[in-house]
């Protein structure tokens, strides 16, 4: 299993705080089956501005330790990035990272309470740079809560999503976990992810989400979303089901009754 989104690198932001905390998580991670870790820290975040030098040197640091405690685990780098109008000059010059360091897919992140106006304009930049934008957690975004349909408008258009196991089991509340359904049902979801910060309240939780995925949704939608996993770390294009417009909310899927 790959987790594409996980703040598991140590005093960078509002994840791990310490190594012994990142080695801690690394081995619930490995007992939950993952096998590949896209470290993601906040990057051009109001309250949090991790360099590319940071990420890298926690990462090497990190990755060390594992090897000498033994625990299977492979880190990969990457940043979680709140969009930016300069975004497409900053990865030019390596000042902000896409997944696996290298790759196609950018970790962008909204407000949680509005989208930039700009946002279509650096999107589109991105399209034409060679990179597909993945919006994180959008199921929690207030603007695509009151309004799906712009959501809608972001995936035809190219972006990909990333849900977060927590939201998808019910730890963020009941109005997110029925928003996250609905987004999965919708085609509008692409990747699903732990955005782990610390093994209490924000911890992993993706077997469990993948075990309620398949009951409800079917084998064949875990393995494309196992799927389009891989193919974020083999740098290759996503094939996605078309999207569809969220139909009118409900305050709860009927299987949760």
């Amino acid at each position: 299993m790959i987790d594409c989104h996980c703040h598991i690198l140590p005093n960078l932001d509002d994840g791990s705080d310490s190594v012994e905390q990142s080695v801690k998580m690394a081995e619930v991670a490995v007992e939950e089956g993952i096998t590949t870790i896209i470290v993601t820290p906040h990057h051009a975040h109001p309250y949090f501005e991790t360099t590319t030098e940071d990420m890298t040197r926690s990462l090497n640091v990190l990755q060390e330790k594992l090897e000498l405690y033994n625990i299977p685990l492979e880190l990969l780098p990457g940043q979680e990035i709140r969009l930016f109008g300069d975004l497409i000059e900053h990865l030019a010059l390596g000042k902000s990272v896409p997944l696996t360091g290298d790759g196609r897919y950018v970790l962008i992140e909204f407000p949680t309470t509005s989208i930039p106006s700009y946002s279509e304009r650096i999107f589109y930049e991105l399209a034409v740079g060679g990179y597909t934008p993945i919006i994180a957690h959008p199921e929690r975004n207030k603007i695509f809560i009151d309004n799906p349909h712009k959501l809608f408008e972001f995936v035809k258009n190219g972006a990909l999503t990333q849900i977060t196991s927590s939201s998808l089991t019910g730890h963020f509340g009941k109005k997110i976990q029925s928003f996250t359904l609905q987004i999965i049902e919708s085609n509008l979801a692409h990747i699903l992810a732990s955005d782990a910060h610390n093994l209490k309240a924000r911890t992993f939780r993706m077997r469990e989400s993948f075990d309620l995925l398949k009951e409800h949704f079917g084998t064949e939608l875990c393995n494309q979303f196992n799927e389009n996993a891989k193919q974020v770390l083999k740098n290759e294009f996503i094939s996605v089901n078309p999207p569809e417009f969220i139909k009118k909310k409900k305050k709860l899927f009927s299987f949760f009754k």
